[in-house]
Parts: C-alpha cells; structure tokens; sequence
C-alpha cells in the first residue's frame, strides 16, 4: 500500500490519525497537537497568565508532555512548579521519579518530592497484602489514587497554586465516564471534565487536563517525534487489580473497529452534563456541608475526609494481619489486563 503524504506538505506521512483520516508528517503532527493543546486550555478556559500552575509528574509520557507543552508555551506568562508523588513501589517508583526530576533539572522547574510513607505512614508494597487479606476493602489503584488526590490539593494549597495539571488525557476521561455509568456513580460522572468538579471552594484547589482532548496513542507518537524522554519499560506492578483495564480493552477494540469512538463519548459526555448542569444554589448547599476533617484538615462533608477513612482501615487490618494468615488474592480481576496489555493496542 502506498504511503500517504502529508495533509500539510508534499513530504511522505509519518502518522496517520484514522478519525480523520488525517495524515502528517512529524513537523505538521508536532503543530497539530500543539495546537489542540493550545485551544482546549483557551476552549475551557483552563488557566489565565500570572496564575501559579502546579504540574503533577509522575516520569510517565502524559506528565511529561504535558509538562513539555506548559513550560514551552506559558513559562514566560505563569510560574510553573511540579509535584512529583512517590507511592512506595519498591523497584519501580524510583526509576520514573529519577525521569520527572531529571526533567525538572534540565529546564529548572522547581520540584518537590513527597512520600507516601512520610504523609501517611504506609506504602503501596504495605497496602497491597492487607488488601490480599481483605478484597472487600478494594482495589490498590483505588486506595492509590484517593491519596494521591489528596497530597496533590494539599500541596498546591501549601504553594498557593492557582491551578493543579495532571497529565490526563481523552483514554482516561473517556473510561472514567464509561466507568461511571457501568458503576452508577452519577455523583462522580458530573464533576469529572476539563476542569474537575462542580464547587469553587477555598479548600479545593482547581484541577485540570490539557491532554483532555488528546489521545494517548497521539501522546506516544508525540514523544518519539520529538524525543521527550519518559519512563515507559514497565507498569506498577499492582495495575492488573485496577477495574479500569476492562474498560481500557473494551473502549480501545472499538475505536480500532470504529475510529472516532473516544472522541464521540467524549461529546456524548459533555452535552449530557450540558443538560445536567448544577445550579448556582445546588453548588452553594454542597458548599455548606463541606467541613474540615478531623485528622488532615481537607474538605469533606464526613468527619474524616475518604483519604482518612481508608488509613483507619488499613491500620485496623494491619492489626489483624497478626492473628491470621493472608488470604488467596481475589478472583475478580483478570491478571493478564495490566496497563501494559491495555494501554498499547495497535
């Protein structure tokens, strides 16, 4: 079959985006997503010049693209910190952090390191067996990603950032609304988006995706076109216990069958949420109940905030952990769908 050219230029395609089709060589694929970057910030009105941004970068491709973008294009109009998290993943974490930080060193963005382990006592290689012990307490991805969330708002409120970036990208929001639907989390389907949630509140600091209109596959074709280095030789060992890798499968065969699924739940998702929008004073009775939890201090409407109730739990079964013996890992997940399985389909 004969090699496209070039929509741009008379040069041979090195890509081809099959929603288009579109086709491009690696100068006009490099504008084209700098472009749609550029234009899904000013679309959702992200962030403004003069706003601190916090970037969170985990070593991984999204972050650092992501982090690429934000220096290359706004490091002259905002201050641009990152955050880098290490969960405690012995033999894995270190290797990315060294990518995130090297990065930051290179083009002399402040960074911080915080540890799980100092913030809340405990590693993700110490959670894993106590959620062996005990399935019903959840998945690992699902204690890592609450406390996640809550070392990245509390830090950004501690730098006094205006805005938090995560690299998250059209894949991830895309399952995550799937994922809402399948789990009937209406709560949670509505504050997802460019900008997360639903309630502008003091003790939030906001959250958003300039890769949310970006697809992954794009991301990985972006570094290797303009060589951004990125961890990438394994997933955390932990990520077959994630439910989302079926969603990833199951969403990733489609679009290779039907190109411009992704794209299409997307906009699906959004005028959905259009005609479910929260009024003014739904958002204002929400921001009423919100309260300080009685350990950290973060938002919540309970009395310890969910990052709090899952250390309790972890700390109970830790105590029984010394009178009985561990159980057979759950069955539940299927342990060949790990991101590495998923996340590359051709």
């Amino acid at each position: 079959m004969k090699t496209p050219k070039c929509d741009k230029c008379s040069k041979k395609a090195s890509i081809t985006l099959e929603y288009g089709p579109h086709h491009y060589c690696e100068v006009h694929f490099t504008k084209f997503f700098d472009n749609r970057v550029k234009k899904t910030i000013r679309k959702y009105n992200l962030f403004k010049p003069g706003e601190k941004l916090l970037v969170a970068v985990s070593g991984g491709k999204d972050s650092l693209v992501v982090l690429h973008l934000i220096h290359k294009y706004y490091s002259q109009s905002n201050e641009i910190e990152v955050l880098i998290i290490d969960e405690g993943v012995a033999g894995y974490r270190n290797k990315a952090i060294k990518v995130a930080k090297d990065k930051c060193l290179q083009k002399k963005i402040k960074y911080k390191v915080i540890y799980f382990e100092k913030e809340f006592g405990v590693t993700n290689d110490e959670i894993m067996p106590l959620l062996k012990q005990n399935p019903k307490l959840g998945g690992t991805c699902a204690f890592c990603g609450t406390m996640r969330r809550n070392i990245m708002n509390k830090y950004a409120k501690k730098v006094k950032a205006d805005k938090l970036i995560t690299g998250h990208n059209l894949d991830d929001e895309v399952q995550s609304f799937v994922m809402n639907v399948f789990n009937n989390d209406f709560s949670r389907l509505i504050r997802t988006g460019a900008r997360a949630g639903i309630i502008e509140h003091t003790g939030f600091v906001k959250r958003i995706k300039p890769l949310y209109e970006t697809p992954e596959k794009e991301i990985i074709a972006y570094c290797a076109f303009n060589d951004i280095e990125h961890y990438s030789q394994e997933c955390c060992p932990y990520s077959w216990s994630a439910k989302r890798n079926e969603f990833r499968e199951m969403l990733n065969n489609f679009e290779n069958r039907f190109p411009g699924t992704l794209f299409s739940v997307l906009r699906f998702n959004e005028k959905l949420k259009d005609n479910l929008k929260v009024s003014a004073n739904q958002k204002k009775e929400f921001s009423k109940r919100l309260k300080e939890c009685s350990k950290c201090s973060e938002p919540t409407e309970k009395t310890f905030c969910n990052t709090c109730e899952l250390i309790i739990k972890l700390k109970d079964e830790k105590k029984k952990t010394k009178k009985t013996k561990p159980k057979v890992v759950t069955k539940k997940y299927n342990k060949k769908l790990t991101c590495a399985t998923t996340k590359y389909n051709k």
